[in-house]
């Protein structure tokens, strides 16, 4: 008997797990982690405003050279009320009629202002000394009082009868104390002294108002009118010059050394690098070994010499010794880890495949050796930037660098040393720009490395 057997199909279902990854490019994963990086990131953003803030920040503000007189050394927020006056007219002063006296010299009773305390004038008189053949008078920005200083000495009235004097030697708005000193018959000051404490407003004529386009005419302006000077942001610097505008002028010359001075120099040790660590072999420990003679030589001493074959005198910018020194002397250290990385990579698998192709050497150093250097590469660059930076604020703080009037983070902080007690926000801006800038980019030198890092990508 025949048994007919049919068998159904069996229809065996799994569960498939599939993993999937989307396809991502080496630099697009960079990017991907360098984002994640909020530091990095921040960092990025600060290096591309600084870059904003360099090349179009020059075109919105006057020239660096541009002084205002009128407020030399103003610290931001600092008062611009001035007062309409009108224009100066010579003083003739005070006379007396003086009494001969034997004894010493005493102190003058007291002293008077006359009229207001402006930037125009201060005038003053004092009561006559018997005895006294002269009058010497000082000026200071604090009380002599306790140790008797009285400050910068401004004139030597001789004419005994004139107990007078006006001060219009560069007056700045602010607190003043005048003191007379009688003299005596062999023009020697006497131990005692009479002093006056006055407070000087900033005034300006309407002329000159108008002139400094501060009022539209001299028919709009009546005395006593309160107009208000030009307004800086940041303040002025010593010399009246804008703050802002100088720090825009003198990041185009910090950063121009920063970025150029780097990339030159590790271009020269990607090559010098990439030739040492290809060819290999004694021709390499050659070249290494003059790599090591360039680290030995004093930075600080070629300066000098490239300064001298510049024939660089003082005044003149000193960008091109400097430039020139910092790419003659920096390239070893990218040499290096350009070297190492050839090395390494020269042992690779896809590099023996190459050449058993018939690729030839200069098509393996640039189609494969030195693309896959460039993460190396790209973080040597980051951090290289800040230590140009801060090298060209060394030298030009020491006088070695960018000389005045030419702006400069490092020149500017030089002069802003000399002020630093009176006027510190001359020094703080410079020395804070630097400080960020070279914080930023060592930042982001840190996040590139942390993003292109392939040993990072396989951990995870």
């Amino acid at each position: 008997m025949n048994t007919a057997l049919s068998f159904a199909p069996v229809v065996a279902e799994r569960d498939v797990e599939v993993i999937s990854r989307p396809s991502l490019s080496y630099w697009r994963d960079a990017w991907i982690r360098l984002k994640a990086n909020r530091r990095a990131l921040v960092s990025l953003y600060i290096v591309i405003a600084l870059g904003v803030f360099t090349v179009f920040g020059p075109l919105f503000v006057p020239s660096a050279s541009i002084q205002d007189l009128d407020q030399i050394s103003s610290p931001p927020g600092a008062d611009r009320s001035a007062f309409i006056v009108p224009p100066y007219v010579p003083w003739s002063g005070v006379t007396v009629n003086v009494r001969d006296a034997q004894g010493p010299l005493e102190a003058p009773g007291s002293m008077t202002l006359v009229g207001e305390a402006t930037t125009q004038a201060v005038r003053m008189f004092w009561d006559p000394v018997p005895g006294a053949h002269g009058y010497r008078v000082y000026r200071n920005i604090a009380h002599p009082a306790p140790d008797d200083a009285l400050g910068m000495p401004l004139a030597d009235v001789l004419n005994p009868s004139r107990v007078s004097f006006e001060d219009r030697l560069d007056i700045k708005p602010g607190e003043y104390f005048y003191s007379v000193v009688p003299l005596d018959m062999n023009g020697v000051e006497a131990p005692v002294y009479t002093t006056l404490d006055v407070r000087a407003i900033r005034v300006i004529t309407a002329d000159e108002a108008v002139k400094r386009g501060l009022a539209e005419s001299v028919a709009d302006l009546a005395v006593g009118d309160e107009v208000k000077l030009k307004l800086h942001v940041l303040g002025t610097d010593y010399l009246g010059r804008d703050m802002l505008s100088r720090l825009m002028h003198g990041a185009r010359v910090s950063l121009f050394i920063g970025i150029v001075a780097p990339f030159l120099f590790i271009l020269v040790g990607i090559l010098y690098g990439s030739a040492a660590g290809f060819v290999g072999g004694r021709v390499d420990q050659v070249l290494m070994r003059f790599a090591d003679f360039v680290v030995a030589l004093p930075f600080l001493l070629f300066m000098i010499l490239f300064r001298i074959l510049f024939k660089i005198e003082g005044g003149d910018s000193g960008i091109a010794p400097m430039l020139i020194a910092m790419v003659i002397l920096s390239w070893p250290a990218a040499a290096r880890l350009v070297r190492g990385q050839i090395l390494q990579i020269r042992e690779e698998g896809y590099i023996s495949a190459s050449r058993l192709l018939g690729a030839k050497t200069p098509y393996l150093v640039l189609r494969h050796m030195i693309p896959n250097t460039m993460g190396v590469i790209l973080v040597t660059i980051t951090f290289a930037v800040p230590s140009a930076i801060f090298t060209e604020a060394f030298l030009s703080f020491i006088g070695m660098g960018v000389a005045p009037p030419t702006p400069s983070w490092g020149s500017m902080c030089n002069e802003g040393l000399k002020t630093m007690l009176t006027h510190p926000h001359e020094l703080i801006f410079p020395a804070l720009f630097i400080s960020i800038t070279v914080l930023a980019f060592n930042l982001l030198g840190d996040g590139l490395r942390d993003a292109l890092d392939a040993r990072m990508r396989s951990q995870e």
